[in-house]
């Protein structure tokens, strides 16, 4: 097999899926899993399975980690602290930018050249351009990686700070989960009349579509602090909408635990003199003086 000698640490579903899209792209591609039959799959496709962490380290210039978060890699690297110097270690493992810059700090002592990594795909769509992953640490790694790093899907770099990637990453997961939020508020609304998820599908998915662009314009008054030109919908009058989306879920026998959070924020912008600006105006609010 020709391609990049690798190992990856981690053989959970997204560490199969990982493992998967270097060998069909004709990567040498060593596993390891603390639980061993997890890599039953991968090596049944021509991988190699490791009989301990080390032997994995040792078995290639480019370690990846997918862990369920930072503590598990620590873990799972301990007993091969000492074999890590000259290598790349690329963290696809979930966490914050402290944790981040945290592990860049620890891989360097140990010699390591690290990039941290977030995954913006879920396990079938790993090995497709949909699937993009994010980088960040010293640009010289991700360049020497790069085109191993694509087998997974599109590879984005953001910079030096090893930080980012997390940072990116979080920040895109929690504009997800907050899409989800207010669509499983919405669904559960009309559930109340009868109404099914995919007979409002047809309005709902549209009238999302449709307010898509917006962001674009919110995103630069967010970016020039000017948030009272151009106003689509002062804070004020969405103030007192809100009041309705509250009833309404009551009324309905529902609990409007996902606006109320929404709200609070609205009526904290308001008092500090955003009424007539736009909704962008509750990055003021959202922001904790540090």
């Amino acid at each position: 097999m020709t391609g990049t000698q690798l190992s990856v640490i981690g053989q959970g579903v997204m560490g199969r899926a990982l493992a998967t899209a270097f060998l069909d792209n004709g990567h040498s591609t060593t596993v390891w899993n603390r639980t061993r039959s997890r890599a039953d799959e991968v090596a049944a496709l021509g991988a190699a399975v490791a009989e301990s962490v080390t032997e994995a380290v040792v078995a290639s210039p480019l370690v990846l980690l997918c862990v369920v978060h930072y503590d598990a890699a620590y873990d799972a690297l301990g007993p091969a602290v000492t074999q890590l110097a000259g290598r790349a270690l690329v963290n696809l493992s979930n966490g914050t930018p402290r944790q981040a810059r945290e592990m860049a700090a620890w891989a360097a002592g140990h010699g390591a050249d690290y990039l941290d990594g977030g995954i913006m795909a879920v396990p079938p769509m790993i090995g497709r351009p949909v699937a993009t992953t994010l980088y960040s640490g010293p640009p010289e790694t991700f360049e020497t990686h790069r085109r191993a790093l694509a087998a997974l899907g599109t590879a984005r770099y953001l910079g030096a700070d090893p930080g980012l990637a997390a940072l990116h990453d979080i920040a895109l997961l929690s504009a997800m989960y907050g899409m989800y939020g207010g669509f499983l508020h919405a669904v559960s609304l009309v559930r109340t009349e009868g109404i099914t998820a995919a007979e409002l599908m047809p309005l709902l998915q549209p009238w999302l579509l449709a307010m898509l662009p917006a962001l674009a314009k919110t995103g630069e008054q967010i970016d020039s602090g000017n948030y009272g030109d151009d106003v689509t919908s002062p804070l004020a009058m969405q103030s007192a909408a809100f009041d309705n989306f509250l009833a309404a879920a009551r009324d309905q026998g529902i609990r409007p635990d996902l606006l109320l959070p929404v709200r609070a924020l609205v009526d904290a912008a308001v008092a500090a003199g955003h009424g007539e600006h736009d909704i962008s105006s509750l990055v003021e609010v959202i922001t904790l003086t540090r």
